[in-house]
């Protein structure tokens, strides 16, 4: 019988399932659990568990069915501690129980980056109440960024710009966040010329980075994402200085997608994903290695080549503007159509307001190419309700 590793990934969205295609290239078993029922990455996982994985024993009952060789965290809203215990007991997290502790709390990151490692930050403030809150707003000055300690792909985040829209900004954290916890971080307002992601790979090769990754985000969830993004050799490096300090710290094999602010004389540490990042879709057709082909070689402890850009590329997520029980994608002839263009439709259950039901991907000769064809693909792609 073929002997392989066992993958257990926590959180079954769309990229973990391409996590796990990967993953299974490798002849690696997966199993998939997520909070609710045929979540993407579940329709190709060997196998699933629908659980609460903020519940503490839920948690360990699978894991410890399972005796997964890896335990790969892919959302924010897990029982964190527990993963701390089972690391203590001899599981292996990737990239370290630690690391999925801190970055699944802003705070915590935001006060290791900062305060113990001196990264560049904007300016922050905590508050546990709506009073609190209000006092962070005005001593950070309007307009403000406003975020739940704990949410996945921007979920409750805003920019409040006066103190008339301080209701409406709690009121988006407190539905955003992925915890029944009403502590929000108040974060200065950084006018920035662009904001980036630089996929940071850390494995038996040492620690290696993508080109960077451009994004535009409208209510903390992207709307695009292009390669490489234009940068000055003195921003790249002081991005890769300021991702290597960040990653170095957390530690473990894996692939990070750490969020940086670039303004006209400095690079601004943002936020750290210990995972695949929603803007890294892109890789899909700009790299020779897509980001969860990396992700998934740097966790089974493999060594990577020099990562290449082979085309400048873009993405474009298709979002859902209404619940629906029953729907098609339509359109994805002629998203097809558009030249070096590919589309992924993620398989979701249901749609909701604002959730991310495909990308389409496009690659051009420069980045504005790709861009302008990723959005003629995004175009041509809508949502309708299906006929049962």
């Amino acid at each position: 019988m073929y002997k392989t590793k066992k993958l257990l990934m926590l959180g079954s969205g769309e990229l973990g399932k391409e996590v796990m295609i990967e993953a299974q290239r490798l002849g690696v078993e997966t199993v998939a659990v997520d909070r609710y029922a045929d979540a993407p990455a579940m329709q190709v996982a060997h196998r699933s568990y629908v659980i609460d994985m903020l519940d503490k024993q839920a948690l360990r009952e699978v894991i410890e069915k399972e005796q997964p060789d890896l335990i790969v965290p892919e959302i924010e809203a897990i029982a964190t501690s527990e993963l701390v215990k089972l690391e203590e007991e001899g599981y292996q997290v990737i990239p370290t129980a630690r690391a999925a502790r801190l970055t699944m709390d802003r705070e915590g990151i935001r006060r290791l980056a900062s305060e113990t490692l001196g990264l560049p930050t904007a300016a922050y403030r905590f508050a546990d109440t709506f009073e609190q809150f209000a006092d962070a707003a005005h001593e950070m000055e309007f307009p403000c960024v406003v975020k739940p300690l704990m949410s996945s792909s921007g979920k409750g985040q805003s920019v409040c710009r006066s103190e008339a829209e301080l209701e409406r900004s709690w009121a988006i954290a407190m539905e955003g966040g992925r915890v029944q916890q009403a502590r929000v971080i108040v974060e200065q307002f950084i006018t920035f010329e662009s904001e980036i992601t630089l996929l940071t790979v850390r494995s038996a090769s040492g620690t290696q980075f993508c080109p960077p990754i451009g994004h535009i985000q409208k209510d903390g969830d992207y709307i695009e994402s292009w390669q490489p993004h234009a940068m000055t050799e003195d921003q790249i490096e002081e991005a890769k200085t300021i991702a290597r300090t960040i990653t170095d710290e957390l530690g473990g094999y894996g692939l990070f997608g750490v969020e940086l602010f670039l303004t006209a004389d400095k690079v601004y540490f943002s936020e750290v994903s210990p995972r695949p990042h929603d803007t890294g879709l892109v890789t899909l057709v700009s790299q020779n290695l897509s980001e969860f082909a990396l992700h998934v070689r740097a966790v089974l402890g493999y060594p990577i080549p020099e990562i290449e850009l082979v085309s400048p590329g873009a993405s474009r997520p298709l979002k859902a503007e209404r619940e629906l029980s029953d729907y098609s994608v339509d359109g994805i002839g002629e998203a097809l159509s558009v030249p070096r263009t590919q589309v992924r439709v993620f398989g979701k259950p249901v749609t909701k307001a604002g959730r991310r039901m495909a990308v389409a991907l496009s690659a051009g000769d420069d980045a504005e190419q790709a861009r302008a064809r990723a959005k003629q693909a995004l175009d041509a792609l809508s949502i309708s309700e299906a006929s049962r």
